[in-house]
């Protein structure tokens, strides 16, 4: 039985590892869970599984949790201490990170200092923070398995060793991207888009902010980074290749001329349960790929014009440093002024480059030093949307 702690419960990750919790009981006990500020679904949550301890953003929220739940054998807890004091927990043997954004990376840190198996569903940790990550890592000889689709993809199609996969012989590695719901249009006609277009992703059923990032290939830049870091390699290393249908999710090109790839349905319970029970599988319920009925697949390189981010993040790794948590925190800004309505789909790109262009990348010797960038990189954003200075 694997003590799981669950970050990041009510959002799309969150809700494909209760799946799986719920369909192998045997297997896996809810130990721990967290949110924001969904109260409701947390609620949902906590009657089904009854975990030891949920913990939510704020104090009002876990006030309502905790209302809500009366009579439960749960504590209620709020806030950043009780986030990073939940993944320690002894009762707890892995930890699914799946916080969105930036936020993440503390609680996910803590984890990997406490010893537990990561399921690494947070690409903005690894992004923001990547050297100091993995050295964490390394210091305390964790598993750490790649949740995103690409990455556990690319995770299954390395070599296999007792001690997870390793790249040997490689030559290149193949990220591949569905192109998102506007990998057709014009630029002319994405600058009419709207936050409801851009959220709906023809493939996977995702939150807002990551169907945002898919919908400008950010997404797929910050994977790339985070490939990067998970395989040892830089991105000259690795090809970019738009694929629509999403069922190749991505593959590793070997020096002898072969290609090995995972493939499979369009379904995040597929790399979840993976991670949850590497080096074994389960059943996922999801159903076996058909290939009579998929009958065509379609590959394409991405437009580089129209989806800048994809170029953006490749700069920011080889400026290095501070850069990448620069970048990740221009973008983060972006999107959620895109959704507010604040600045134009295309605005967001644009938005990206001007900041990581302006704000001064500096080496990273402590987590301190990403945080600042992180500050300084927000703070900059907005004010060039408050003034609504020209991008």
């Amino acid at each position: 039985m694997q003590g799981i702690c669950l970050l990041g419960a009510t959002g799309s990750i969150g809700q494909s590892t209760l799946d799986i919790i719920a369909q192998h009981p045997e297997k896996f006990e809810l130990i721990s869970v967290s949110a924001n500020e969904s109260v409701e679904k947390m609620a949902t949550i906590c009657l089904r599984f009854k975990p030891q301890r949920a913990v939510m953003g704020s104090k009002k929220a876990r006030d309502e949790l905790a209302k809500q739940c009366e009579g439960l054998p749960t504590s209620f807890e709020w806030g950043d201490e009780a986030l990073e004091s939940i993944v320690a927990d002894s009762a707890v043997d892995q930890v699914m990170a799946a916080i969105m954004g930036f936020a993440g990376l503390r609680p996910t840190l803590a984890a990997i200092r406490a010893g537990k198996r990561i399921l690494l569903a947070n690409k903005e940790s690894l992004v923001t923070a990547g050297k100091l990550f993995m050295d964490e890592v390394e210091q305390h000889k964790v598993m750490l398995l790649p949740i995103d689709s690409e990455h556990n993809a690319i995770y299954q199609s390395l070599p296999q060793t007792s001690l997870g996969a390793h790249q040997k012989d490689v030559s290149k590695i193949i990220l591949t991207a569905s192109g998102g719901p506007f990998r057709t249009w014009s630029l002319q006609e994405m600058a009419s888009v709207t936050p409801a277009q851009a959220c709906k992703h023809p493939n996977w059923s995702m939150g807002q902010k990551i169907s945002i990032d898919s919908a400008t290939l950010m997404n797929k830049g910050l994977e790339l980074i985070e490939a990067c870091w998970l395989f040892g390699v830089t991105p000259d290393e690795v090809d970019v290749v738009v694929h629509p249908e999403s069922i190749i999710h991505s593959m590793v090109s070997y020096i002898d001329g072969s290609v090995i790839s995972q493939m499979g349905n369009p379904d995040m319970k597929i790399p979840i349960a993976y991670g949850m029970t590497w080096p074994d599988r389960v059943e996922t319920q999801v159903p076996a790929l058909n290939l009579v009925d998929v009958a065509k697949l379609h590959f394409e390189s991405p437009d580089l014009e129209r989806f800048p981010n994809l170029k953006l993040a490749a700069d920011a790794w080889f400026m290095g440093g501070t850069a990448m948590a620069i970048l990740n925190a221009a973008n983060e800004v972006a999107v959620d002024a895109f959704l507010q309505g604040n600045i134009d789909f295309l605005d967001i790109a644009k938005l990206n480059e001007k900041v990581l262009s302006s704000v001064d990348a500096v080496s990273v010797s402590a987590l301190d030093d990403v945080f600042e960038a992180d500050l300084v990189a927000r703070r900059f954003a907005q004010d060039v949307i408050s003034r609504g200075s020209s991008l």
